[in-house]
C-alpha cells in the first residue's frame, strides 16, 4: 500500500504511519520539499523500514519535439477548462489547438501552474531524471493524457525504450 498525495499533509500521514509516499507532481509541481519533510519525518513500519518516494509526473513523448507538442494541446485545454470548473472529456487535438491559438494567455497561466515534460525522447529522459533527482525519487511515475490512444500507448513505448525499459 502506498499513499497518494499532493499537499503537505498527505506527507504528514504517509510519515506518521510508515507507508511509502508517491507525490503527484502532476497536480501540485512543488512537492519537493514536501517530499523532503516526508523523509525527515518518517517513523519506519513493520513493513516499510524505510521511508520511498515515487514522484508521479506528467509526460509525453513523440517521436519529435514538434509532435509531442502538437499532441499537448489536447491536454492542456482540458486542464485550462479543468481549472477554471469546467469539466470537458479530452478533446480531439484539432479542436484543442484551436482552443490554445484563441487562448494563449490562459494556456500560458496554466504553464506556470503545472509541470509539462512534453517531446521527443531527448527532450523528455532528461527532464524525468532531474525531476526524479530533485523529488530524490525511489521510482518515477508517469501519468500522460491525450485524446488519441494510440499517440499515448506510443508516448510510453518511447519512454519505455528511453530507459531501457520492457513496455
Amino acid at each position: 500500500m502506498w499513499l497518494l498525495g499532493s499537499s503537505p499533509q498527505s506527507a504528514v500521514w504517509a510519515a506518521e504511519i510508515g507507508l511509502p509516499y508517491a507525490f503527484a507532481d502532476f497536480i501540485n509541481p512543488a512537492g519537493v520539499d514536501i517530499a523532503a519533510h516526508y523523509r525527515q519525518n518518517y517513523v519506519p513500519s513493520r513493513e516499510h523500514p524505510e521511508p520511498r518516494v515515487v514522484a508521479a509526473i506528467w509526460a509525453l513523448c513523440a517521436e519529435t519535439d514538434e509532435e509531442a507538442n502538437r499532441l499537448a494541446a489536447s491536454s492542456r485545454m482540458a486542464f485550462t477548462l479543468f481549472l477554471q470548473g469546467r469539466l470537458i472529456p479530452v478533446p480531439p487535438v484539432e479542436t484543442a489547438l484551436t482552443f490554445v491559438a484563441e487562448h494563449a494567455e490562459d494556456v500560458e497561466a496554466l504553464g506556470r501552474r503545472r509541470r509539462w515534460l512534453v517531446g521527443s525522447p531527448a527532450t523528455v529522459k532528461p527532464g524525468i531524471e532531474a525531476l526524479a533527482a530533485e523529488y530524490g525519487a525511489d521510482e518515477v511515475m508517469i501519468v500522460t493524457i491525450t485524446y488519441d490512444h494510440a499517440a499515448r500507448k506510443r508516448s510510453y513505448e518511447l519512454l519505455a525504450e528511453a530507459f531501457h525499459a520492457r513496455a
